[in-house]
């Protein structure tokens, strides 16, 4: 009896080793895959320009064709957009909507520059916007779907957030007490992924999201080139400017900073071949919104300054080289299709589609808005069709050349004095200095210039009805907060970052700021 229980004990014994080893095997097995799978998961990079219109070869631009080769290639080894808009022309809006993938209308962050104090100061709590609590940004999402996320440019969210919950890492400046609110733009001109990514994670297999800022229409000018910067007199004007040396140079200087652009974009795409991260990275290449050097296009809400460029490459079947997309297309589908690339978390309350599902609709609308912009307050909503730009003036007696962060370069001083002289055009009177329509519709492929407005002609009734009541479904369905005051209190922080400046004090600003007058 005594070595028969001896010899089932070996057996029993024996059992459970092998049990325990084939558990500890397979538990590895399990850890092996799980680290082989993340290893899989691509790198994600958005390479966001600042105010960047597409004027490049890519898009058909007779004047940068083969001056934008680098993008041009990015564009043809990947899928290129030709109609991408912004939800707003103005960053700080724009970029509160990419960043929670839903429209800064209906967060309330569609002021711009809001929830902010002086700079480098935290932003008191009665100040603050707050996202809804099951609200999160896309660099959050990321960081639950297994990514390492770091951010080398600006923020510029108009709510209130620690930075250190949506980076990993990031500037210099990123760990100050109590991060919230404006996060400064710290651009660089090119991104060496060691600095952010290497040094700083503790998984070497670990994927990453990463956002990086190029200046584009800002400062990307000076990057041209040796020998193919244009001259001032190379590139045609629209004719809703007045012919003249300022405004010349300012469209010029856009039409260069596209080629600078090109330049920088270079130096990341290089950095990333040189630190072997290439080859896993998809890029996506876009603007936050359109061009800033000449009036109309930044801050408005004409093609000029919603109209973005979008290319997205990378090693993925559903990123087939050299395609070519004319659908209308949202930079809140951005926000979707890298979440969906990462295998994230999808929350419903995004607005946008992944660009590569399967069950991808396109879309007949796209709207924007544009609302007070730094101390100009404002209010427009527009819907763009396949064939139309419908636009809504909600303060029509405030004309485009009402006070703004503008006044004081020549582009608007020499504007200002051709008013004066009654040097303009009929046209560019009315549309500057001028009580603006209500109402304006635009047929995008006859008149490109959207001068000739359409919405008082009556063979026309129709179209304006259905984009008129597109926008009016919009704004009830979206929860349009711009239909509503701004808080006072926001105001009141607005009106204190600027009275003491010369073009503020100066200029006839609007009635919303006499109740904070003393």
């Amino acid at each position: 009896m005594k070595k028969q229980y001896s010899y089932f004990a070996v057996r029993i014994l024996c059992v459970l080793m092998l049990a325990t080893a084939f558990v500890a095997c397979n538990q590895k097995e399990k850890a092996t895959k799980k680290t082989k799978e993340t290893a899989k998961k691509p790198n994600i990079l958005w390479v966001v320009a600042e105010d960047l219109s597409p004027f490049m070869g890519a898009y058909g631009d007779s004047i940068n064709k083969g001056h934008t080769p680098v993008i041009d290639k990015l564009a043809a080894e990947g899928v290129l957009f030709k109609r991408a808009y912004a939800t707003a022309p103005v960053c700080s809006a724009a970029r509160s909507a990419l960043i929670t993938g839903v429209y800064q209308t209906t967060t309330g962050t569609h002021n711009h520059r809001s929830s902010r104090f002086t700079d480098g100061e935290i932003v008191p709590e009665e100040l603050r916007i707050h996202l809804p609590e099951e609200m999160k940004t896309i660099p959050e999402l990321m960081k639950e779907a297994g990514y390492f996320t770091f951010n080398s440019g600006k923020d510029d969210y108009n709510f209130d957030y620690d930075r250190r919950a949506l980076y990993d890492v990031g500037t210099k400046e990123d760990y100050k007490a109590g991060m919230n609110g404006w996060q400064g733009n710290h651009a660089i001109d090119f991104m060496t992924v060691k600095e952010y990514v290497w040094n700083a994670r503790k998984d070497k297999n670990q994927p990453w999201f990463g956002q990086v800022q190029i200046m584009g229409g800002k400062k990307d000018a000076k990057y041209v080139r040796e020998g193919e910067k244009l001259a001032t007199n190379d590139v045609p004007l629209p004719p809703y400017f007045p012919n003249i040396k300022s405004q010349r140079e300012a469209w010029t200087t856009h039409y260069n900073a596209n080629r600078g652009s090109d330049v920088t974009l270079e130096k990341v795409i290089k950095q990333l071949e040189a630190d072997g991260e290439l080859e896993n990275t998809i890029i996506f290449f876009f603007s936050d919104h359109g061009s800033p050097t000449s009036l109309r296009h930044k801050q408005f809400c004409y093609e000029g300054g919603l109209l973005v460029p979008l290319i997205i490459k990378g090693d993925n079947p559903v990123l087939k080289a050299g395609t070519v997309r004319n659908d209308l297309v949202s930079l809140l589908d951005v926000s979707a299709t890298t979440l969906a690339l990462g295998n994230a978390k999808m929350p419903s309350y995004l607005v946008g589609q992944d660009l590569f599902s399967n069950d991808y609709q396109e879309k007949e609308y796209v709207i924007g808005a544009r609302d007070r912009c730094d101390y100009t307050i404002d209010k427009i909503r527009t819907v763009v069709s396949e064939e139309y730009r419908y636009i809504k003036n909600y303060f029509p007696e405030r004309p485009m050349m009402q006070a703004g962060y503008r006044d004081n370069k020549k582009i608007v001083t020499d504007f200002r004095k051709l008013h004066e002289e009654g040097k303009l055009t009929p046209y560019q009177e009315q549309h500057w200095f001028g009580v603006r329509p209500v109402e304006e519709l635009y047929d995008l492929k006859k008149d490109p210039n959207q001068m000739n407005n359409l919405a008082l002609n009556t063979e026309y009734s129709e179209v304006l009805l259905k984009h008129r009541n597109v926008l009016e479904n919009w704004i009830k369905e979206t929860g349009d907060k711009g239909q509503f005051p701004e808080d006072a209190k926001q105001l009141e922080a607005t009106y204190n970052m600027w009275k003491d400046r010369p073009r503020f004090k100066n200029a006839k600003i609007n009635p919303e700021y006499d109740q904070f007058k003393k």
